[in-house]
This record gives C-alpha cells, sequence and structure tokens, in this order.
C-alpha cells in the first residue's frame, strides 16, 4: 500500500522563469496509465532509480501511463515571442531518485506533432520523435465532461490511437492506494523527468504546474504500439487500464535547457 499523501504537502511557489523556460497550456490533457507486473521494467531505466510500486489484488505493479494533450500557446515564459500550437503525447514510469527520495517519471519518450521537434531532438538530444497526431474531442461546457474523445497519432516510432468516453456516473477508483488524493498526487503531480538521451547519457527536466483538476474517464479503445514494442503492455491489455484521468486544459512551465547528468 502506498502512503497517505496530501497534495498540499507537494504544492510549490512557481520558480521564477528565466532565460528560455517555457510557458505553456496543456489542451485535451489525459493521462492512460496501465499497471504492470514489475518484471517487465528490468532493465529500462538506471540503477539509481527504483520503481515506485503498488499493490493490486496481492501482485507488486508499476505504473506506465501514456499522456496526450495539445499544446497551446506554447511561449517563452520571459520574453515576447511567438506562440505555437502542436499535438504531443509523452510515455512515462512512476519511480523513485534514490539519491533525493524524491518520486518522480521516467521519460521513454515523446511525439510530437511539429518542425520545431528538431530543437529538442538534435540540440538537447531528448529522446523527442516527429509524429502527425490528430484530436476529435468535444468538451461540454455545459456538463463540463467530454462528449467526445479522439486521438490519433501515426509515428514511425509509435503510433498510437485512443478513444475516451465520459459520464457524470465515472467515479474514481485506485487500488493499492489509500485514498483518491494520495493517487492523484502520484499520478499528476511528479515534477521532474529523467531519460536517456539519444546519446545514451542521462538527462532530467523539471516542470512547475497547480494542482491539477483532473476528472475521471472510462477507456473505449486504445492502440500503443510503443507500449507492445517494448513488453510493457499487451495489446489485449491496452483495453484494460488501471485509470484514466482527464482535464480540458492546465497550464506548465517547463524550466529549460534540460541538464545532462554525468
Amino acid at each position: 500500500m502506498q502512503e497517505l499523501r496530501k497534495i498540499e504537502d507537494y504544492l510549490t511557489v512557481r520558480p521564477k522563469p528565466k532565460g528560455i523556460d517555457v510557458l505553456c497550456g496543456l489542451k485535451h490533457f489525459a493521462i492512460i496509465t496501465y499497471a504492470v507486473p514489475v518484471d517487465r521494467f528490468k532493465g529500462v531505466f538506471p540503477e539509481r532509480f527504483q520503481l515506485d510500486t503498488i499493490e493490486v489484488k496481492g501482485q507488486t505493479m508499476g505504473l506506465v501511463s501514456v499522456v496526450p494533450f495539445i499544446d497551446v500557446d506554447f511561449t517563452s515564459a520571459v520574453f515576447p515571442f511567438p506562440k505555437f500550437t502542436m499535438g504531443q503525447t509523452n510515455y512515462r514510469i512512476y519511480i523513485v531518485d534514490k539519491e533525493t527520495n524524491e518520486r518522480c517519471v521516467w521519460f521513454l519518450g515523446t511525439t510530437l506533432d511539429s518542425w520545431t521537434v528538431v530543437v529538442p531532438r538534435y540540440c538537447w538530444s531528448l529522446p523527442w520523435h516527429s509524429g502527425k497526431i490528430n484530436f476529435d474531442c468535444h468538451f461540454n461546457e455545459s456538463t463540463k465532461l467530454y462528449d467526445k474523445y479522439i486521438m490519433d497519432t501515426r509515428s514511425t516510432w509509435a503510433d498510437a490511437s485512443v478513444e475516451l468516453v465520459q459520464s457524470s456516473r465515472d467515479v474514481f477508483d485506485f487500488p493499492g492506494f489509500p485514498d483518491t488524493q494520495s493517487a492523484l498526487v502520484y499520478l499528476t503531480h511528479p515534477l521532474a523527468g529523467f531519460y536517456h538521451r539519444r546519446d545514451g547519457k542521462l538527462g532530467t527536466y523539471r516542470v512547475w504546474h497547480k494542482k491539477l483538476e483532473v476528472k475521471p474517464a472510462q477507456l473505449k479503445s486504445a492502440k500503443f504500439k510503443l507500449l507492445s514494442d517494448l513488453g510493457l503492455v499487451q495489446e489485449s491489455e491496452q483495453l484494460l487500464p488501471y485509470s484514466v484521468l482527464i482535464e480540458p486544459i492546465n497550464e506548465f512551465t517547463i524550466y529549460l535547457p534540460p541538464t545532462v547528468i554525468e
């Protein structure tokens, strides 16, 4: 069982942006999470990190999430700068940094629908990949729920498709956590990410955001090629997520450039 957490203990004052730090809105933000047997994560990340596990029906499991959204008003957090809009999908595993004891995420990589992918990919050697991402969504302003949520990605690295449905009958359900708030802190509030750079070195970057106001949803269909290619979540298992969360829009500050850890 994971420990009890309160979101108030994890909220911080936003570090003042500087330099090339970025501010962006994340629209149609979803977190589709799968509970996966721990042996499937072997060799995925360095010994510095450990899987942040939960107990589900007596079995120790790790969690991996697919996070699709549209970057809107993506721009400098400091200087006047053009604003960009682009689809993005992140793939991440929940881990603990054993050196700092901070809960964070291990990024498997990102698909981005924009020519700007050349900056993170080639300037900073991030595991970011190009793809054509289409969202077909309708958020009902009256019910504050999605009448439609469909995302489709065409990418040589990670084809993906997902359809979500949402209703007023959806409820939070997080086996392995003492309460809903503890689970939401775990799933929505890691502020540090680590990854293998394209040159094999270890990299990291940080973000900041307010409390995310996510609501539960249900998965109607899903196919995430990367998860099956890596042997993390087989195609048949992808129809049975651990949880699905949606927020219509939020705002993130991204602190750049990423750091290389020797």
